[in-house]
């Protein structure tokens, strides 16, 4: 069996714990840094060290090249997209050796947005203007046939593994993974009779006539960013994003009733908070100063979300492994 290895730079200290592993278990392994057009092509498996992320970049990254990916926490804890952490790996590895995991072949959007291929998206797509508490009206469109023209704060596209982050905090169905569907969610219509819909996979769904006070732009499962002036197109992929899941740790629906109660006490916390929990999510894990700098809320706002969060048992307050001078946060 052979395995790439990728870790982001804020996981490096934990590298060698997982290499060791692998040695020790007689994996043979290769570290990449991209996975770009020279990444090996008998590789049966990739790693990606970080959080969920990680996992995410790993899939633009890889393009139409699937292989499964098998998400490592670089903390103790896991994530909705890692299926192992660094205090389980050994046995985590072992059953992977011996064939005991399943892959779940999770459905990319493919996007055109004004006439421009963009990375593909494994959680979501969303449309919003530039500048934060401003409408876009736009027309929405299903294999050519117009659903409906509306004014909002914003539109997203969901794939299944993405109804549960953020299109289901935005009022968003729940869908299971092998549903075969996507949603569409506006985000807080003026017209209140406004509900997601259901669109099946094979649909095409079109974004034009897109006009607001600011310039607007597609956000790529909160990662990449691209200006938008015309039209959007997007369409399932004829690729998957290959996701290793480990049968002794859950189930997709033991994930999705975490992610409802997690939506339940969102309900009731301050939008920095919101901010600071869908930060780490997306980031992984993360200290207190990483935390101000990518939400670019004040110190004392930051100190104060995070204490919410780990009042209410969100989040927790960690060590980092090889590293036990500092402090992180991570999801619970």
């Amino acid at each position: 069996m052979r395995v790439l290895v990728k870790a982001e730079i804020r996981s490096q200290k934990s590298l060698a714990d997982l290499t060791g592993t692998l040695d020790e278990l007689g994996i043979e392994r290769s570290l990449v840094q991209k996975l770009d057009s020279d990444f090996p092509s008998n590789a049966d498996m990739l790693l990606v060290l970080g959080g969920d992320r990680d996992v995410l970049q790993s899939i633009h990254q890889m393009k139409d090249r699937s292989i499964p990916i098998l998400g490592v926490n670089a903390t103790d804890e896991k994530s909705f997209l890692t299926e192992a952490s660094l205090r389980d790996l050994r046995q985590s590895l072992r059953r992977i050796k011996q064939a005991e995991y399943t892959v779940e072949e999770a459905p990319l959007l493919n996007m055109i947005v004004d006439g421009k291929e963009l990375p593909q998206a494994a959680n979501e797509l969303a449309v919003f203007p530039y500048k934060s508490a401003t409408l876009v009206e736009y027309l929405l469109s299903v294999d050519n046939d117009v659903l409906w023209r509306d004014e909002s704060d914003g539109l997203i596209i969901s794939t299944p593994i993405g109804s549960t982050a953020y299109s289901m905090s935005a009022g968003g169905p729940i869908v299971l993974p092998k549903a075969g569907v996507f949603t569409v969610i506006s985000v807080n219509s003026l017209d209140v009779t406004r509900r997601p819909i259901i669109i099946s996979q094979e649909s095409k769904i079109q974004i034009t006539e897109i006009t607001s006070r600011y310039e607007c732009e597609v956000i790529i499962d909160g990662i990449y960013r691209s200006r938008v002036s015309h039209n959007v197109v997007a369409s399932k992929s004829p690729d998957s994003a290959l996701i290793v899941r480990l049968p002794e740790v859950s189930s997709a629906v033991d994930r999705m009733a975490r992610k409802v109660r997690l939506s339940q006490d969102l309900l009731k916390m301050p939008p920095s908070a919101k901010l600071i929990l869908k930060t780490l999510e997306y980031e992984g894990s993360l200290s207190q100063k990483d935390l101000a700098a990518r939400t670019m809320l004040p110190d004392r706002t930051t100190r104060l979300a995070i204490s919410i969060l780990l009042t209410r048992g969100l989040i927790q307050r960690k060590q980092l492994l090889g590293d036990t001078r500092q402090k992180i946060y991570t999801v619970v």
